[in-house]
């Protein structure tokens, strides 16, 4: 079968044929279909055909997403679990294949979506992935680019980007890791030996690989403005939608309560930190279309952080005026709740009395007394 797909010359008949067999159908066969398909995709990893993984592509992005996670999961078992090394050769198809590393990613960011420990990326997975991202960022809107789009996308398929998971991975990675290892509770406490133990939460190299993974994430949503604009998208299709931050919110904030006995105030701070970047550049960019109020109702619960609160409350538009009156400084930030502006001085404050100079006097020595 796999000789098949790499000896047709017609595209066209590649993909139907290969929609026809492994398309779900909504009955027993489909189990087949899937043990089937995920034989043959691994098969065309190992031995870089093409035609398969471009045909893998194609079917990912019109699959319900239930089926796309379980190929990916195959995938992952194959090169990631089962044999020691064997990421390599999945690395390699990066350069072979792009488009199916970018439904792979999409579909990968699906099934770890770190609401428990079982669903953390395995390191290798993780590395791999970054670097590919962080090698060329564009990796990840390949599908974006080189698809027809319309301003409403179907609801339970793969997203046109992985940009929704790779941010869920960023901001929820430093409490999901903490939450990993967290230490047993005696009598609801933690030990002072433990909950000091730097040791505990995330390694050295998850922390850079996540940070690299971020910087890589927010590179692209400044892109996106002008890619949204040449396809005229702009203002009118979100690549990240509201609906899907609301329940990363609301994960946030449930893991921020569940580690509170660990002192995981710095992990916290870090993914609140990440969550208010993202947004802010995913808004300025026209790639989360929501307003500063939405935003306001959406992290009320969140925990207090400095940059979030920036975030949600936005940068202040001055009135139009003619001219200030002497005195009059704008105010950067709008006054608290309950205050009302500061109004300028009517008037200028009297001239204070001169004091008369005093006269120098040479020859006139100072004793000095030590400090003690």
């Amino acid at each position: 079968m796999c000789n098949y797909f790499q000896e047709q010359t017609k595209d066209s008949v590649r993909q139907i044929i290969f929609s026809s067999l492994f398309s779900p159908q909504g009955n027993k066969a489909d189990d087949s279909r899937m043990s089937l398909l995920g034989k043959l995709v691994s098969m065309a990893v190992a031995v870089c055909r093409i035609p398969v993984l471009e045909c893998a592509a194609s079917w990912l992005q019109r699959t319900p997403v239930l089926y796309c996670v379980r190929l990916a999961k195959a995938l992952v078992d194959d090169y990631c679990c089962l044999v020691p090394g064997s990421i390599q050769t999945l690395k390699q198809i990066f350069s072979a294949s792009p488009r199916f590393c970018c439904q792979f990613i999409t579909s990968v960011t699906a099934l770890y979506d770190l609401s428990s420990d079982d669903l953390i990326p395995p390191m290798d997975l993780l590395e791999m992935i970054v670097n590919w991202i962080f090698e060329d960022p564009r990796l990840i809107l390949i599908t974006f680019l080189n698809t027809p789009i319309a301003a409403n996308l179907p609801i339970g398929f793969l997203e046109l980007t992985p940009l929704v998971g790779l941010i869920r991975w960023c901001v929820k990675a430093p409490l999901a890791y903490k939450r990993k290892k967290k230490p047993p509770l005696a009598n609801g406490h933690v030990s002072n030996k433990v909950a000091k133990d730097p040791g505990v939460g995330m390694d050295r190299d998850s922390h850079l690989l996540y940070s690299k993974l971020h910087l890589s994430v927010l590179q692209v949503l400044m892109t996106l403005q002008l890619h949204l604009t040449e396809k005229n998208l702009y203002g009118r299709l979100g690549l990240i939608l509201f609906d899907h931050m609301v329940p990363l919110v609301e994960e946030i904030n449930r893991l921020a309560d569940e580690l509170n006995p660990l002192n995981a105030s710095q992990e916290i701070e870090l993914s609140l930190d990440r969550l208010a970047q993202a947004l802010q550049v995913a808004m300025a960019s026209g790639a989360l279309l929501c307003t500063r109020d939405d935003l306001r109702s959406l992290c009320s619960r969140l925990p207090h952080n400095n940059l979030l609160q920036l975030v949600i409350s936005g940068p202040v538009q001055q009135p139009p005026h003619a001219a200030l009156p002497p005195g009059f400084y704008p105010h950067i930030h709008t006054p608290p709740l309950g205050y009302g502006a500061v109004p300028a001085h009517p008037a200028a404050h009297p001239a204070l009395p001169t004091h008369p100079g005093h006269t120098f006097i040479s020859g006139v020595t100072f004793p000095f007394r030590p400090i003690r």
